[in-house]
């Protein structure tokens, strides 16, 4: 799937969209029953001819009537079109929850530096960081334009001078200097901010 917010994701999938919000079907399946007020009468008149005629369906969000005159295939027909809206909204909330996307969303910039704080991770948690950062290099870093990685550490360490293209071979030899990373004790405070200026001083980053 594409690298793109759920609220972009939902201009093209969303029920509005596919005019499938209730407003949208209860408009295509039947008419509302009015109750209008009548100047010359001075007071409310209910519109009494479909009484009995049809089936209702009363709103519970504003308590409007619908009075539904659609024959049953186009009813079958919304809720196949709903059923499969529902089974594209649970493959969106599998896909987002699942791999390095849990971790660290869904990455919309076509252009990062991930900057490298391990902290205290002990020998063995350092290396679950390293599976995870190599994870998302390859799922999706590989779909943007350029990237970066900057390790915080005393002596200050980046595997390229400034962002460089996605390529085959790029990622493939981000994550080969990734895994040449030896555990260190905790950086400074101030190795962190300094590591995070350095990401934000590369022209082609937004910050």
């Amino acid at each position: 799937q594409p690298l793109i917010s759920s609220a972009k994701w939902l201009q093209f999938h969303g029920l509005k969209r596919n005019k499938l919000s209730l407003s949208q079907i209860l408009s295509q399946i039947g008419f509302q029953h009015r109750k209008d007020y009548v100047t010359t009468l001075g007071k409310l008149v209910a519109s009494r001819y479909a009484d009995g005629l049809f089936r209702q369906y009363e709103r519970a969000q504003d308590g409007s009537v619908y009075n539904l005159t659609a024959e049953k295939e186009l009813i079958l027909h919304f809720v196949d079109c709903l059923m499969g809206a529902i089974e594209l909204y649970k493959q969106r909330m599998e896909w987002l929850t699942s791999e390095s996307r849990q971790i660290f969303g869904v990455i919309q910039e076509r252009c990062i530096v991930i900057v490298l704080d391990f902290g205290t991770a002990a020998p063995s948690e350092f290396d679950v960081c390293r599976d995870a950062l190599s994870m998302v290099l390859v799922e999706q870093v590989t779909q943007i334009a350029k990237f970066n990685l900057i390790r915080a550490a005393q002596d200050l360490m980046k595997w390229q001078q400034k962002s460089t293209p996605v390529s085959k071979h790029s990622v493939k030899s981000a994550v080969l200097w990734l895994w040449k990373l030896h555990h260190m004790t905790a950086a400074s405070h101030s190795s962190s901010a300094e590591a995070l200026l350095e990401a934000m001083s590369d022209e082609a980053v937004s910050s």
